[in-house]
């Protein structure tokens, strides 16, 4: 006669209900995934996230610690707060380390030209080797589309597009994008997330650039323009579009801190996507790129920073005006 252990039966024992969100894994920990971390460890859920190296890991979380101590230099965390939040994260450069993950979002920043649509097969097919079976995979990438990825994995139907929005912290929606392989149960599973971390679903069919990219380049391209132009300074642009539309930032001001690099990259995706001259880089924030000015991250983009705030515009004279190109 076989006897079962007492123990499988003890109240303490927790049983894993198939669906139930407990471990979320990030692919990249640039400030993008930075931001997801942060997000998903302050709603309770604990994160792994996978970088390149033992000092990239340990990069990322002084970077971190930075980033929670501006908040509470603000009043909008506590030091407990803080603490419990870091304790839920953990990095690693193993993947094997998200083998247990429910969900696993890549969020690889890649500095090369380009869509580095084959570092991020790769990385799909890295995750697939590791998760189980019912994990979704997950691609916050906006102008890639998600099949293009999920070609890649042995099951592409657990594949979805999951976009977050550059300016997270201010921001409270979700780009959710359904794949020609994508099944119901992937999307669903991923908007319950979206809606448990605090954050409404926009439930999208996929096309390069989805909604936000797409829209907010050709705004930032036409400022760019207006600049270029001479038709006012970056200062009244922005101020403008805030004060007129009740934009939380001007296009130029959004442009800085998204990082002139990242937007002239999607600039060149869409660009290449669809060959309309809309997505084509403007000739001034092409000048500033090539001049090292990236924006808020480091100092400089449209407009010149100081402890990340705006001292001064980088192009102080409307009058100097750079030609335009055909």
């Amino acid at each position: 006669m076989n006897v079962e252990p007492i123990e499988k039966y003890a109240l303490h024992t927790q049983i894993k209900k198939k669906g139930r969100l407990q471990k979320v894994g990030l692919i990249g920990c640039g400030n993008m995934g930075q931001d997801i971390a942060h997000l998903v460890a302050a709603n309770g859920f604990n994160v792994v996230f996978i970088d390149l190296s033992e000092v990239r890991v340990s990069e990322v979380f002084i970077e971190l610690n930075q980033k929670l101590d501006n908040i509470i230099d603000k009043w909008g965390l506590t030091e407990s707060e803080k603490r419990a939040i870091l304790s839920r994260i953990h990095g690693s450069t193993d993947y094997n380390e998200i083998g247990e993950c429910d969900i696993v979002i890549e969020t690889i920043n890649s500095r090369r030209p380009g869509t580095s649509l084959d570092i991020r097969k790769e990385v799909f097919r890295k995750i697939e080797s590791v998760v189980r079976e019912e994990t979704v995979i997950a691609s916050n990438t906006s102008t890639l589309v998600i099949s293009e990825l999920a070609s890649v994995l042995k099951r592409p139907e657990r594949a979805v597009g999951l976009h977050f929005l550059p300016s997270i912290a201010s921001g409270s929606i979700i780009e959710v994008v359904r794949g020609m392989y994508t099944n119901q149960q992937s999307v669903e599973f991923v908007e319950k997330f979206a809606r448990t971390i605090g954050m409404r679903v926009i439930p999208l069919v996929e096309s390069p650039g989805n909604v936000s990219t797409r829209l907010i380049v050709v705004l930032i391209n036409e400022a760019c323009e207006t600049l270029m132009e001479g038709v006012a300074s970056a200062t009244n642009i922005d101020t403008t579009m805030k004060l007129g539309f009740g934009l939380q930032l001007g296009p130029l001001e959004m442009a800085d801190r998204i990082g002139l690099d990242k937007v002239i990259k999607w600039m060149n995706n869409l660009y290449q996507e669809f060959g309309e001259r809309k997505f084509k880089p403007s000739p001034i924030i092409k000048k500033l790129y090539r001049l090292g000015y990236f924006g808020r991250r480091n100092g400089q983009g449209f407009y010149v920073y100081e402890n990340n705030r705006i001292v001064g515009e980088t192009i102080t004279c409307p009058e100097i005006v750079i030609p335009k190109t055909q």
